[in-house]
């Protein structure tokens, strides 16, 4: 098959036919001139030779014009094609790029939910503990409110019952004497105890009463070791000049007190005295 590439050529054959043609046409006229009876066998050799190469120069550009037309829309339809190809590509790019910028969108928008939904988190969670403490805060109010009303309470009961307050503690004086230990019964049952002085400032509130007194102090559970009425040991000593002694060879195992500083002396438990009973607040 011969290409669009051959079409000069076959367009110079084929004008070159045309030449032959006309003058074999002026031949046969300048013979018909002169009346030449009859064409040479050589010459109708050669006719027919033209003839047929002309007949193919004329299939071969029939057959050309054809395929260039073929090929040109052929060439047209791809061109088409390609165009219809490059708009749906500009389309679909343009899709995308909303599609794109969408995402995008969905994205920042689903960042801001997350980071506001941390934030209330956050919030809800330092709510809850302020109410927390606040809760705390308010329960040990409470308990403070209800402790000071008990103090009241209790203050303004032992002070109708002939109690006296000192330094976080209430006092009382006995109007009556008993042995130590009966004397300890009945400060346990006015929910009290004997007193323990550990400071100088209760020795010096002692001094008001100026009758010889028992205190929460002895060593009857083991002779020589001092303990309060609590438990604890001894510390503080305002122990009178030569005491304790166990005087004349006496079983001396509690302590009673006078009115003057440094009277503490060793008894006989069996003995009767007033006594001061200690309520601590």
């Amino acid at each position: 098959m011969v290409s669009l590439e051959d079409e000069p050529e076959i367009s110079s054959i084929y004008e070159n036919f045309e030449d032959v043609s006309a003058r074999n046409a002026a031949s046969r006229r300048s013979v018909e001139d002169f009346k030449v009876p009859a064409a040479a066998p050589g010459m109708k050799m050669n006719r027919l030779v033209v003839v047929s190469f002309g007949l193919l120069c004329i299939l071969q550009a029939t057959l050309n014009i054809s395929l260039r037309l073929t090929l040109f829309s052929q060439k047209n339809s791809l061109t088409e094609e390609r165009d219809e190809m490059k708009r749906i590509y500009l389309d679909l790019e343009a899709g995308c790029n909303n599609l794109t910028e969408e995402r995008d969108d969905l994205k920042r928008t689903l960042e801001n939910y997350v980071s506001q939904q941390n934030s209330l988190t956050e919030e809800r969670d330092e709510m809850k503990r302020i109410n927390l403490d606040l809760e705390a805060s308010c329960n040990i109010l409470t308990e403070e409110n209800h402790g000071l009303k008990r103090t009241v309470e209790e203050y303004v009961h032992y002070l109708q019952q002939g109690w006296v307050y000192f330094s976080g503690s209430f006092y009382r004086i006995s109007s009556t004497m008993k042995t130590w230990q009966d004397s300890r019964k009945d400060c346990q049952q006015r929910g009290a105890d004997l007193m323990i002085i550990d400071s100088q400032e209760e020795q010096d509130f002692t001094g008001q009463y100026k009758n010889r007194i028992w205190i929460g102090l002895t060593d009857r559970d083991t002779e020589g070791e001092w303990k309060w009425v609590d438990g604890t040991q001894l510390t503080t000593r305002f122990w009178h000049s030569g005491e304790p002694n166990n005087y004349q060879n006496q079983n001396e195992d509690c302590v009673n007190i006078n009115h003057y500083q440094n009277s503490w002396n060793d008894e006989v438990c069996e003995n009767e005295y007033f006594w001061i009973c200690e309520k601590k607040m």
